[in-house]
């Protein structure tokens, strides 16, 4: 075959390019640590880093997330803390002001330091976090969710709950809707409730009231009847439909029973006063706190006045207490979530931790292997350009004389 002298040359300009860019390629790999420089170097492994950055990406996100939903979670479980704390104050006082030592004067100097509270639960119930939200509000995060209207406070928020992603398949929810904390509280002992008869007249008292799981929901009524002085007093439960449940003689201290549900009573009623057992229904805690305050504020020193005054604190306290489990309920289902969210972030990081050493196997470059090519690239290129300064002093007519 003829090689010209232009083909020569070529030949060996191509050969130094070639190995310059092979060299020049090991020193990228050199300077950038990574064996895989483009999707040409290895298609398969290019899409495997790929895939694998986009994941360590998401895990990122997840995390930011998680320690969001930590933080979330932390003010509402101290929130709640403070709410509980605010509630067992206004309890205390209640039984304050059920001692038969207090005075209307005296009742209605707790129903002052009462309404205080009641505003302290008010601040509480509007707690906002760093970035303005309410966190009681549901989804309307920036509408103040409890605002006073008429003397009342009313829920202006929603049913919502807000959802972090904090896995590939888990969520989480940060925050409880103001209605769940606050607004569906079972009024009595969560089974019924009993409310003495505005018109009564004795010192009868409704007191320890229970059920026996057996409770057939409907309203009753109880009746307390005395032909004249001297006869015994006398009981009668009727249902919704006037149906006779219960009668007997009445003594002070006896529990009255009937249809699954125990009332006792201590006092004397008069002829013709009544208490009213109806099933438990949701109450808000706000609308319980302001009855408390009327009631305090409203009844006088006369002993009818006392017994109906015994009889609502009696269940006031019953309310209280239904308030102060649910805010326990609510609390200990913070502490689950918390409880989640540090599982999950622990999975994120082990997680991470596999991913990165995969990532490092397949595009993390071996130095000494890199470096041994690049010094017998480095050989090569020279041995190249020897060559072709050679080729160059390669002529016909250097020995044509």
């Amino acid at each position: 075959m003829r090689l010209s002298s232009v083909q020569i040359f070529q030949q060996g300009i191509a050969s130094i390019m070639s190995q310059q860019a092979k060299l020049d390629h090991t020193q990228q790999q050199l300077a950038s640590g990574k064996k895989v420089l483009s999707p040409a170097d290895d298609p398969v492994a290019a899409v495997q880093v790929l895939n694998i950055t986009e994941d360590l990406k998401a895990i990122d996100q997840y995390q930011r997330n998680s320690n969001m939903a930590e933080a979330q979670l932390a003010l509402e479980d101290a929130t709640l803390d403070r709410v509980g704390n605010v509630l067992q104050r206004v309890r205390e006082l209640v039984v304050q002001a059920n001692n038969a030592s207090q005075g209307p004067d005296t009742r209605r100097g707790i129903a002052a330091e009462i309404a205080a509270r009641m505003d302290e639960l008010q601040s509480l119930a509007n707690t906002t976090d760093a970035n303005g939200e309410y966190i009681f509000a549901g989804f309307q995060a920036r509408t103040e969710p409890f605002a006073k209207q008429g003397g009342s406070v009313i829920y202006m928020g929603d049913d919502g709950q807000r959802y972090l992603q904090v896995g590939s398949s888990s969520q989480v929810a940060v925050r409880d809707s103001g209605a769940d904390v606050f607004e569906r509280v079972p009024s009595g002992n969560g089974v019924f409730a009993v409310a003495a008869g505005a018109g009564n007249s004795g010192t009868a008292v409704a007191g320890q009231t229970s059920s026996d799981g057996a409770f057939v929901r409907d309203n009753y009524s109880i009746s307390f009847s005395q032909a004249s002085p001297g006869d015994p007093v006398t009981y009668q439960v009727v249902d919704s439909s006037a149906g006779v449940v219960a009668s007997g003689n009445y003594e002070a201290g006896e529990v009255i029973a009937f249809a699954g549900a125990s009332v006792r009573f201590d006092g004397v009623p008069a002829d013709g006063d009544s208490f009213s057992v109806t099933p438990s229904v949701n109450k808000g805690v706000f609308s319980m706190i302001e009855g408390i305050v009327n009631d305090l504020n409203g009844f006088g020193g006369a002993p009818a006045d006392v017994a109906q005054l015994n009889t609502s604190m009696g269940q006031a306290l019953n309310d209280l207490d239904q308030a102060l489990e649910n805010v326990l309920q609510v609390r200990a289902e913070v502490g689950v979530r918390q409880q989640q969210v540090e599982t999950q972030l622990n999975i994120n990081e082990s997680f991470n931790l596999q991913l990165e050493e995969s990532l490092s196997g397949i595009q993390d470059l071996d130095y000494a292997e890199a470096i041994s090519r690049f010094n017998l690239e480095l050989t090569a290129l020279q041995a190249a350009q020897q060559a072709y300064a050679k080729m160059q002093g390669m002529s016909l007519f250097n020995y044509i004389q």
